[in-house]
């Protein structure tokens, strides 16, 4: 492990509080963890960082390190100890770094045969240090992340809501409880922490990634935050003008269709559209979609002819004509 002051490894000042200590140990740890640093001297900065603050977040041995630095102190547990014979090294996992025979002083008189036994024991049972004052555990690797599709609703993605996922995890299969933010889009994608593959060595589980399918709506259409609606009106309402009823997702509204309509003329209500979580939203359109009528009687198709051919020709002017 790296001799680098411990002060410094952790960037703080030799008169530092345990809480600036610990603080700066939190945020070392979020930039150096493996699993989110992929840098190749990664996992060698993170146990440097973990080394110095065993240290000196434990009031004995920062005291010792204060007083000797790196060589071994009067109590046998400096911040490491010099020359020397071969170290071993043990954890659980059968990987190097659990901790190290030369860190743990054999004088006094105690039996070197129970002292190991008390070191693996508490190793075997899960003790970080691997002993009294034994170096930390090398973090073990977290499970591997889930991705999963997942379908839901117009209306669902719109208001948001939860969702019941039924999820294989490990050797186990359970049911849980998604919550959909308002105003999700296809295509997005949702992290659950801890939701994925459990740890093979006893580490944090993996995440789940959920890839938002959103399926179609029978009448509504969404650009954006915006929300589209085809308003279909009869010729007479086109020409005369109108009030008609329509829907939006927060409910019916009553909609004046000005005289003289055209089919593609959009009818605008401000904030009806998709509403999301930080206050904003969208709007809602009606498109108007004047209908051709169908099936008119004799004396009907007579007079409409009748009052086309009394009409202004409305592609007269166009480059066209």
């Amino acid at each position: 492990m790296s001799q680098r002051d411990y002060y410094d490894v952790l960037g703080v000042s030799r008169d530092a509080s345990a809480d600036e200590i610990k603080k700066a140990h939190r945020r070392l740890v979020r930039q150096w963890h493996p699993d989110r640093n992929k840098a190749p001297d990664a996992a060698t900065k993170f146990a440097e960082v973990q080394e110095a603050y065993d240290n000196l977040s434990d009031p004995e041995k920062r005291k010792n390190y204060d007083r000797f630095g790196h060589t071994r102190g009067p109590a046998g547990f400096g911040a490491g100890a010099p020359g020397g014979g071969r170290t071993y090294s043990w954890s659980p996992s059968g990987q190097p770094g659990g901790f190290n025979v030369e860190d743990v002083d054999f004088g006094g008189g105690g039996d070197v045969g129970s002292i190991f036994e008390e070191l693996f024991g508490r190793a075997r049972r899960g003790g970080a240090a691997g002993g009294r004052r034994g170096r930390s555990a090398a973090p073990a690797a977290r499970g591997q992340d889930i991705s999963h599709t997942i379908d839901i609703t117009f209306d669902t993605a719109i208001r948001g809501g939860k969702e019941p996922l039924r999820l294989s995890r490990g050797s186990q299969t359970e049911t849980i409880e998604v919550t959909i933010p308002p105003g999700i889009t296809d295509g997005a994608k949702l992290r659950l922490r801890g939701k994925g593959q459990p740890s093979p060595m006893g580490g944090e589980s993996g995440d789940l990634i959920l890839t938002i399918r959103v399926g179609k709506h029978p009448y509504y259409r969404r650009e954006g935050n915006d929300i589209y609606l085809d308003l279909p009106i009869t010729i007479a309402e086109a020409v005369e003008g109108a009030t008609v009823q329509a829907p939006t997702p927060q409910g019916a509204v009553s909609l004046k269709v000005p005289p003289g309509a055209n089919t593609g003329q959009k009818l605008r209500i401000t904030g009806r559209g998709v509403k999301l979580s930080d206050g904003r939203s969208g709007d809602f359109y009606a498109v108007i979609a004047v209908q051709t009528p169908k099936g008119l009687s004799a004396d009907d198709r007579a007079f409409i002819v009748n009052l086309g051919e009394r009409l202004a020709n409305p592609r007269r002017g166009l480059p066209w004509e």
